[in-house]
This record gives structure tokens, C-alpha cells and sequence, in this order.
């Protein structure tokens, strides 16, 4: 897979990209992932991206000269032009896994009061990640990168095993309480039915717990049997 990503601020993918999973998923060749100044596209000395809108109004918006421009100069014909807005479906790990299998992607990091309208004719997928606003897109656009490599073949020691108690389409249930050891710290012991080897009864336990959680927690998913956003942790598979 090969994913660019069209930033004003490219120093700041320089630390996740070059850490943990997603460093191991480069150098072994699982995907190409670059960063590009949307600055170079810039027509003047001051790299200027942004200009006052039209009719007033606050801020300043992303020119669409400067954004074709350098959509145009990466993407393939296969690529996948994906841009962070409110006004996008919601993100969630059914569309991590869409995007998985895709050959190319490529991100828009908006900024600013946000990207000239004319520049969506380029774009094929626009995405959410939630109703709370950021200052940019570099933050929703690296959480989307770090979803759909996780999940690219080879990339997870355990394989498919890595995560198939986590594809949320099975079941729509967030996921079971899980215990390492010590068996008992602070007087707070791992249950039971953890540790007995009994895999069947340890395998209905963890249903029992995702149901009740669920439950409890967002039982707008059980609802509407909806896709599920987790926050899990891949960095001991």
C-alpha cells in the first residue's frame, strides 16, 4: 500500500511515523507512506496557502489552486483521496478496514477555517471522526493512518489472529475485560474463570462481559448493531 499525506505541517507526522508499529510496517515494506508540504505547491516567495473568503467572515480559507495542484502531483489513478470534515460519514473500523484495501491513499489535512469548496471534486471519500472540532487535520488523518496499517497482511505478529477478536462487524460488542499477570495485585484478583484452562468457559465469559459492557456503556451500538471504535494496544503482538 502507499500513503501520501498533504499537510502545511509535515514535521509533525515525523515522530509517529517513526515509531512502533507503523515504523516496523515501512521498513519491512508493507506500505510507503510519505509526507507532503502542500507549501511547495505555494505560487509565491511566502508559500502562501490561504486567502480571506468571499462575502467576509472569519479566518482564512486553504486556496484551491495550491490543494489541485498538489492532489494532482501524487495521486494514481487508483488512489483514494480521503479529507476530514464534519459534514463526512463517520469513521469507524469497518471503514478502516475499506480503506485497508485500497492500493493508494491519499490524506488532506485541512487547516484554518478549512479547504475552498472547488477543491472537493478531487476528494472520494470524506470522513468524521467525531463532533468536537481541531485545529487541524493532522491529528484525525494520523489516527486514520495508524487504524488502516494495523490491518494491512504481515504487519501484526499474531497474523489474522491479531485481529479477529476485534473485528467489530462479527458481533457489534465493545471489547471484554482482559487481565495479565499478577494473578492478584492490591487485592484485586484475576477471575476465575481466566485462569482454570477451561478455553469454553473463558470464551463465553468474555461474551457475558462485552454484552453487559456494551450495555452499560454505549448501548446506542446495541441499538442500531453498529460498528464499534476501540482503543486497543498492538504493540507486545
Amino acid at each position: 500500500m502507499r500513503i501520501d499525506i498533504i499537510t502545511v505541517f509535515p514535521e509533525m507526522f515525523r515522530g509517529f511515523l517513526g515509531e512502533s508499529i507503523l515504523s516496523r510496517a515501512v521498513r519491512a515494506g508493507k506500505v510507503f507512506i510519505r509526507t507532503v508540504d502542500l507549501r511547495d505547491f505555494a505560487r509565491d516567495q511566502r508559500r502562501t496557502v490561504d486567502d480571506k473568503p468571499y462575502s467576509g467572515g472569519p479566518g482564512m480559507l486553504m486556496r484551491p489552486d495550491v490543494w489541485t495542484e498538489a492532489i494532482e502531483a501524487v495521486r494514481t489513478p487508483e488512489a483514494r483521496v480521503v479529507l476530514t470534515t464534519p459534514a463526512g460519514a463517520p469513521y469507524t473500523q469497518r471503514t478502516a478496514e475499506d480503506f485497508s484495501r485500497a492500493e493508494h491513499l491519499v490524506f488532506l489535512c485541512g487547516h484554518y477555517e478549512g479547504i475552498d469548496e472547488r477543491v472537493r471534486r478531487l476528494v472520494t471519500d470524506e470522513v468524521s471522526m467525531g463532533d468536537f472540532v481541531l485545529t487541524g487535520g493532522e491529528i484525525p488523518v494520523a489516527a486514520m493512518v495508524d487504524s488502516v496499517v494495523r490491518l494491512l497482511p504481515g504487519v501484526l505478529g499474531g497474523g489474522a489472529a491479531a485481529t479477529a477478536r476485534e473485528s467489530f462487524g462479527e458481533d457489534g460488542l465493545l471489547e471484554s475485560p482482559q487481565y495479565t499477570r499478577p494473578p492478584v495485585y492490591r487485592g484485586l484478583a484475576v477471575p476465575d474463570v481466566l485462569v482454570d484452562g477451561d478455553h469454553g468457559k473463558a470464551e463465553a465469559w468474555r461474551k457475558r462481559q462485552a454484552i453487559d459492557l456494551t450495555s452499560r456503556r454505549r448501548p446506542d451500538l446495541i441499538e442500531r448493531g453498529g460498528t464499534l471504535v476501540g482503543g486497543g494496544n498492538d504493540e507486545e503482538n
